[in-house]
C-alpha cells in the first residue's frame, strides 16, 4: 500500500521518535559500555552522506548498549536504495481526486473478491473478530486495502529501506526508531533478517505493520505459537485487529453513515462539532437510507464530513472511523476501508455519486496555497498537502466570498484563488523560496508505514 507514508505518526500517537535505543533484551556477546568508542563500523558503501550517517548510528547504537555483534551483522553491507529515496513524498492519493480513489477501492470487482476472501477466511475470521471485537468486514477491507489479500506485500529489504530513510534526513528519528525495532525483533528471535522484506515505508506483511507496530501488535492468530503475519493470513489480521482493539475500537458501533444536507446547508461546520444524530437532525442532516441509527451509533459523537466537496457524497463519521485513521491516517484510506467493509456486508453503493474531475497539480495546490496565504488566510505552508489547515482557510476564504464552504479545492477554485490574489501570490512564492523547502513530512499517514 505505497500510497502514504507515515504522515503525522508522531502526532497521531503510533510512534515516539525520541524513545529510548538500549535494546530491551538481555546481555550479549560483545556489548559496549555506555560512552565508550567503539571500533569496527560498517565498510563504507562509497555514499559519502549514507556513510557519515551509518557512522554515526553505528556508534550512538553501540554506545547506547546495543551488541556490537549485533550491529556489525545487521548493519554490515548495507548500501541506501535509490528507490526509497525516489518514492518517499510521492503519495498518490495527494493529488488524484477522491472520487477516482473510491471508485477503485470499491469497485464491483474488489467488493466480489472481499466476498470470496472473507468465505475463504471462515476456518479462523469469526474467532479473530470475536476475540477484538473488531467486525469481520472491516478486517477483510484493511486485508485487501493494505495488501491485496497478501499479494503484494513488497519485497525491499525493510533494514536497508529504513536506513536509506534515515540517512536521507526528512524523518531520521523515526526510521532510526524503526531500525531498533526491526533490531529487537531479530535479537528476540521473532523474525529473521531473511524475513523481513516489505515496503519501501518499512512496512511488512499481509496488514503492512512497521516494526514498532509488530512488536506491540504482533499475535498468533492460527495457534502455532507464532506471529507471522508475511505467512499466516490469520496472524496477520489478529495483528491487524489487536492494534484497532488498542486504538480503542468500540465493539458493536460502526463507523460512518452516508447523510443528505438539506438546501442551503452552512458547509462551514464540515470537519468541525461533533455531535449525537439527533442534534445534526435539528440542523436537518439525515440518514441518506432513511434507516434508522442503532442505539450505539445514535449516542455516539458524529463529526460531519464532505470529502469531495458540496458536489460529493456526505458522512457523520463516527468514532471507529477515527480509529481506523490511527492505522492509517488518511481520510480516504478510513472511508475506502469503511465503504468496502459495508459492501462486503452486503450494503448497496452509495446513493449519491463521487463527482468526476481532473487531477490537481502540483502548481493547482500550491498555487492555491499561496493565494490563500498572500489573500490573508493561514493555509499553513505551502507544500501542495491539502490538509486540515489548507482546507480550513478554503472555507473561510469562502464564506467571505459568499460561496458554499466546504474546503473542497479544485483546479477551477486553484486558478481562481490565484487570479483573485494575483502579483501577491507571486510574492508568497518568492517569500516561500528564500525560507527553502519544508522539512516535515506530509499531512496525512499510515499508522503502518505507507
Amino acid at each position: 500500500m505505497d500510497r502514504r507514508l507515515f504522515m503525522l505518526l508522531a502526532a497521531a500517537g503510533i510512534v515516539d521518535p525520541g524513545r529510548n535505543p538500549m535494546p530491551g533484551v538481555g546481555p550479549e556477546p560483545g556489548q559496549s559500555t555506555p560512552g565508550e568508542v567503539v571500533d569496527g563500523a560498517p565498510a563504507p558503501s562509497g555514499d559519502p552522506a549514507f556513510d557519515a550517517w551509518l557512522q554515526s548510528f553505528f556508534q550512538r547504537s553501540a554506545t547506547a548498549g546495543w551488541s556490537v555483534e549485533v550491529l556489525r551483522r545487521e548493519l554490515g553491507g548495507l548500501t541506501p536504495d535509490p528507490r526509497v529515496i525516489a518514492l518517499d513524498g510521492r503519495q498518490p492519493e495527494l493529488s488524484k481526486p477522491i472520487g477516482d480513489y473510491m471508485r477503485t477501492a470499491v469497485s464491483d470487482r474488489n467488493v466480489a473478491l472481499g466476498r470470496d476472501k472473507l468465505a475463504d477466511a471462515q476456518a479462523w475470521m469469526p474467532a479473530v473478530a470475536d476475540r477484538f471485537g473488531v467486525p469481520p468486514q472491516i478486517l477483510t477491507a484493511i486485508w485487501g486495502e493494505e495488501s491485496a489479500y497478501g499479494a503484494a506485500q513488497g519485497d525491499m529489504d525493510v533494514i536497508r529501506s529504513l536506513a536509506s530513510l534515515a540517512s536521507n534526513g526528512r524523518r531520521r528519528d523515526w526510521a532510526e526508531g524503526q531500525i531498533w525495532d526491526a533490531l529487537r525483533m531479530i535479537t528476540t528471535g521473532a523474525v529473521t533478517r531473511a524475513q523481513m522484506k516489505g515496503s519501501w515505508a518499512g512496512a511488512m506483511g499481509q496488514t503492512q505493520l512497521i516494526p514498532e507496530a509488530y512488536l506491540a501488535n504482533a499475535v498468533d492468530g492460527d495457534g502455532d505459537g507464532r506471529a507471522d503475519i508475511w505467512n499466516s493470513a490469520a496472524d496477520a489480521v489478529a495483528s491487524a485487529a489487536n492494534m484497532l482493539q488498542k486504538y480503542g475500537w468500540r465493539r458493536g458501533g460502526g463507523w460512518a453513515r452516508e447523510v443528505q444536507l438539506p438546501a442551503g446547508f452552512d458547509y462551514s461546520v464540515a470537519e468541525g462539532p461533533q455531535q449525537t444524530a439527533a442534534e445534526w437532525a435539528l440542523d436537518g442532516v439525515r440518514a441518506a437510507s432513511g434507516a434508522d441509527w442503532s442505539e450505539a451509533d445514535a449516542n455516539a459523537p458524529a463529526q460531519l464530513i464532505v470529502p469531495a466537496g458540496a458536489r460529493g457524497p456526505a458522512f457523520l463519521v463516527l468514532p471507529n472511523h477515527f480509529i481506523i485513521r490511527k492505522y492509517n491516517n488518511s481520510t480516504s484510506y478510513a472511508l475506502a476501508v469503511g465503504l468496502l467493509a459495508d459492501r462486503i456486508a452486503g450494503a448497496p453503493p452509495l446513493l449519491a455519486a463521487w463527482p468526476v474531475e481532473p487531477a490537481l497539480s502540483s502548481q493547482d495546490r500550491i498555487g492555491a496555497q499561496q493565494a490563500l496565504a498572500a489573500l490573508g488566510f493561514s493555509p499553513g505552508t505551502a507544500d501542495g498537502v491539502i490538509g486540515l489547515n489548507t482546507r480550513a482557510a478554503i472555507r473561510a476564504w469562502q464564506k467571505a466570498r459568499g460561496l458554499p464552504a466546504d474546503g473542497y479545492l479544485t483546479a477551477a477554485l486553484s486558478q481562481q484563488l490565484q487570479a483573485e490574489a494575483g502579483p501577491r501570490a507571486q510574492d508568497q512564492a518568492q517569500g516561500s523560496a528564500a525560507q527553502g523547502p519544508a522539512t516535515q513530512g506530509p499531512a496525512e499517514s499510515p499508522a503502518t508505514g505507507n
